[in-house]
């Protein structure tokens, strides 16, 4: 487990403008984006993004789903600022401004709560009560598909990953976690068909259903 108490540098512009200047670069980001919209039900009405950064995961599932209503959660003044450039014209699309280190508010119920690379930057007992939460948010039949980025079983790996993106040093507001402990933690919860759906390296997508 990697964990940096207390570091969260998403707040901050620059953090945030230089992660949208090489978000499109990441490898094999796009079959975990396809997998994901695989995984979402085709009659979806209401999806939650959590951690919806500049909306690029949103953009990609309202094509999938054009009939679904979408609320767009994020925290991060930067990332508000282009989510409201691209969907203030949108109706089918609400922005929230929350962090989810806190509870998240109350919300009606949705078909599936979706998340791409955010819920690694909270430390680990929160992600957990994050997952407790999204269940009980989740409609009966529901899905939750978390793109997310993982922690390396060893130090070797990791340093091989970075090099793979082409990063020098650990992004230090990252808490990464082994993907076998949130799957547990998922199936501990509730979740059903729990599994890890597709995986590079560090970038894997975890996903479970609750069950009607």
């Amino acid at each position: 487990m990697t964990e940096s108490p207390g570091v969260n540098l998403w707040s901050t512009k620059e953090h945030a403008l230089d992660y949208l200047r090489r978000a499109d670069t990441i490898p094999h980001r796009e079959e975990g984006e396809r997998t994901l919209l695989e995984l979402l039900p085709a009659g979806a009405k209401r999806i939650l993004d959590l951690g919806v950064g500049a909306g690029r995961l949103l953009a990609l599932v309202k094509t999938a789903r054009p009939t679904a209503q979408f609320v767009a959660l994020d925290f991060s003044p930067t990332m508000l600022e282009e989510l409201h450039k691209l969907f203030d014209d949108d109706r089918s699309v609400t922005i929230v401004a929350h962090d989810f280190e806190r509870k998240l508010p109350r919300m009606d119920r949705f078909d599936a709560v979706i998340s791409s690379f955010a819920i690694h930057h909270v430390p680990h007992e929160r992600k957990r009560a994050l997952y407790g939460e999204i269940f009980d948010i989740l409609a009966p039949g529901g899905i939750f598909c978390n793109l997310e980025h993982v922690a390396s079983p060893t130090r070797e790996v990791h340093v091989a990953f970075l090099r793979a993106i082409e990063v020098e040093q650990e992004d230090p507001s990252n808490k990464l976690l082994d993907l076998e402990t949130q799957l547990r933690w998922l199936r501990e919860i509730g979740f059903q068909d729990v599994d890890c759906y597709w995986k590079w390296r560090e970038l894997a997508l975890l996903a479970g259903t609750k069950r009607v």
